[in-house]
């Protein structure tokens, strides 16, 4: 355990405290919400997309659970700007390890990935390929 990974966890405290881009929006594109039942995460997501129909503007989130899922969700929606949703689509674990910057053990990767899931599904959705009322990591 090097300064490094205090580093991360110190960025992990920072936004779970002091969230990024937090609060509901009245005229996203599309949201969606999703739970993590283990850990009892909830985030719901409020994406907006540029006109083309395809690049994030923005992403605001409001959600309740432990640290990794709610920071996870805050560094989520800094990183989403400007992505593409196939970009999106693409994302996979490693992607969300690597942004928090810790290792992430088997129990709480659910808790890292629930937010990627709700934008990915909340995209599918959108663009028609996917219906689901809510996702969850009970997969």
């Amino acid at each position: 355990m090097g300064t490094g990974s205090d580093m991360y966890r110190q960025q992990i405290l920072d936004h779970y405290k002091n969230p990024r881009n937090y609060g509901e929006v009245d005229d996203a594109t599309f949201e969606h919400v999703g739970e993590n039942p283990m850990c009892g995460d909830t985030i719901k997501l409020f994406v907006n997309l540029e006109d083309d129909d395809e690049t994030i503007a923005g992403v605001s989130f409001i959600g309740d659970g432990c640290a990794i899922s709610q920071a996870s969700a805050s560094l989520l929606s800094t990183e989403l700007q400007g992505m593409t949703l196939d970009a999106v689509r693409e994302m996979d674990r490693d992607d969300i390890v690597e942004m928090l910057g810790v290792e992430i053990s088997p129990m709480r990767i659910k808790c890292a990935v629930l937010a990627e899931k709700v934008v990915q599904d909340g995209a599918a959705i959108y663009v028609g390929d996917k219906e689901l009322d809510e996702t969850t990591t009970e997969t």
